[in-house]
């Protein structure tokens, strides 16, 4: 019985866990691009464009992820017709973790060798050629490293949108383990989990070594 509930359980918060990662990388790459060219050290400076974007990404930081879920319940059931369920908890776990990227990706291009892109420059490139082809790939192991973390995080976010009705192991250990007083659930799910981490955290250590050679 328990491996009948944990299994499709597991399967749902990967399911939540990389779904909502791949779209906040896509959501928060942008706005780090932008911020980066735009920044008082950045290749085409515009403080006005930089603060904006910088006070829209710490805002939504700031938020707790709870309340952030709450707030985005008329969103949600806009975008995907319900406010609950696993489809549903991709909405806020995108926009949640999506800020979180953003600062991933600036700091990591922040941290590019300043030396490469005036080099790059003295060659006559443009910002989109010294963004994807100097700047990315100078940066790229910091950012796989920066996404292994969110996608860890989104992993715990995930587990706390069980508790509102997102599904996943957040709602096995909830309706099956709390509420129905299952200590055996609440282990189990908790190893899962705890298991679950490693194994993301082991791929994307494979991922950083090989971009990183």
């Amino acid at each position: 019985m328990l491996g009948r509930v944990l299994i499709p359980a597991l399967g749902e918060t990967l399911f939540m866990v990389l779904v909502s990662t791949a779209l906040a990388v896509i959501i928060g790459f942008w706005p780090a691009i932008v911020m980066i060219i735009t920044d008082k050290n950045g290749l085409r400076p515009n403080e006005k464009v930089y603060k904006i974007l910088d006070v829209i990404v710490n805002v939504l930081r700031s938020f707790p992820f709870i309340v952030l879920m709450v707030i985005l319940i008329p969103f949600t059931r806009l975008i995907v017709g319900k406010s609950i369920g696993t489809v549903a908890a991709i909405v806020p776990l995108t926009i949640g973790s999506a800020p979180f990227v953003t600062r991933i990706i600036e700091s990591a291009l922040k941290e590019v060798d300043n030396g490469v892109v005036e080099a790059a420059k003295s060659f006559g490139a443009s910002t989109s050629q010294i963004i994807f082809k100097v700047m990315l790939p100078e940066a790229l192991p910091s950012i796989v490293s920066g996404i292994t973390l969110t996608v860890i995080s989104v992993v715990g976010l995930s587990a706390m949108a069980g508790a509102i009705g997102g599904g996943g192991l957040g709602d096995i250990a909830i309706r099956y383990g709390y509420q129905m007083f299952r200590e055996d659930v609440l282990f189990a799910t908790v190893i899962l989990l705890i298991v679950l981490v490693q194994v993301l955290q082991s791929i994307g250590m494979i991922i950083y070594k090989k971009v990183n050679r």
